[in-house]
């Protein structure tokens, strides 16, 4: 048996950038985003069945003879990739109720690498968080036609707390986005996230977004870019509030980015947090619902929990490390 852990992540600036067409012919050279692995997770089990088939539990529950019988896509595609065709079970556990829907915190891409990492373990099999991403990018992209970014899948692979520069030769640069521990776990005390109550499909805002990209590569996408330099910057200074205001600068530009970003509700949301003394914030992945994400200076943090008592808060961490199996016998 083979158990894999993968955690889910948050990101904070850039996103969209991770568009190939977008870094494939950026005036950088690259995209760019900062974003962390949370401590949130994905579990994955692999064992094997005496039987010779193939048993796929998540929120369904499926027993077929044959790889090709199996509806979850995802894994579907994992156990090609990794030449299982039979005789395999796999069962799909998370720290966050498994939807069909999105919530912003790289779900899918999760599961795409952690049952990548669990099947290749259950093989014998060690590969590095890079071929991970890899795969889990072909599967998401090349095999399933999700009209999505990279970044996801090299954030919940290699975790921490980065920033990915996405080369215009498809080379992938990975460097850590604070050294200093105090100054990361100062920003990750200023960092609540609140639940929206609403899941949303991805797929129609990621595919106005794609046509975003093509159009206004340089009045959006740039700054973007640009901010994660400014990102970086302040928290080599330890000027952390500036994040606070790269939040919510860099959330009016992503609203340009499709129409189902934000909503009026989100939009009440956001205003309340604000004007309770949140310095600004942004909602997770896509957008449209999941995760509202705000930074909040310490004594503020009182009256921004009162201003949103009635959206569930979910506590905030940094996860250190990505995709790994905690359990092989």
């Amino acid at each position: 048996m083979i158990i894999s852990k993968t955690p889910l992540r948050a990101s904070f600036f850039g996103g969209g950038t991770d568009f190939a067409a977008y870094f494939h012919e950026s005036r950088f050279g690259y995209g760019s985003v900062i974003s962390t692995a949370l401590g949130m997770h994905v579990y994955i089990t692999v064992n094997k069945r005496f039987d010779g088939q193939i048993r796929v539990v998540y929120n369904g529950n499926e027993l077929v003879d044959h790889v090709d019988q199996v509806k979850h896509n995802i894994i579907r595609e994992a156990l090609k990739i990794t030449g299982i065709e039979t005789g395999v079970e796999v069962v799909y556990m998370a720290d966050l109720p498994m939807t069909d829907l999105g919530v912003g915190l790289a779900s899918s891409s999760a599961l795409a690498v952690g049952v990548l990492n669990a099947l290749h373990a259950y093989k014998g099999e060690y590969v590095t968080a890079s071929q991970l991403a890899k795969e889990a990018i072909e599967i998401e992209i090349g095999r399933l036609g999700q009209q999505i970014g990279i970044q996801d899948q090299y954030a919940v692979a290699v975790g921490g707390f980065n920033r990915y520069l996405f080369n215009s030769d498809d080379t992938v640069t990975v460097t850590p986005a604070v050294y200093d521990m105090k100054i990361r776990e100062k920003l990750c005390s200023n960092l609540l996230m609140f639940y929206t109550g609403k899941s949303r499909d991805s797929r129609a805002i990621f595919k106005e977004q794609k046509e975003t990209t093509k159009t206004h590569k340089a009045d959006v996408l740039d700054p973007l870019v640009e901010a994660t330099d400014i990102a970086m910057k302040a928290l080599s200074s330890g000027d952390l509030d500036k994040w606070g205001h790269l939040l919510r600068d860099t959330w009016e530009l992503k609203k340009k980015f499709a129409s189902g970003v934000s909503n009026p509700d989100i939009d009440d949301m956001y205003d309340r947090a604000t004007g309770a003394g949140a310095l600004g914030g942004k909602i997770l992945g896509a957008g449209g619902g999941g995760f509202l994400l705000v930074y909040v200076p310490q004594d503020k943090q009182s009256a921004v929990r009162e201003a949103l008592h009635d959206f569930r808060e979910v506590p905030f961490s940094m996860d250190m490390q990505g995709s790994r199996i905690i359990f092989a016998d």
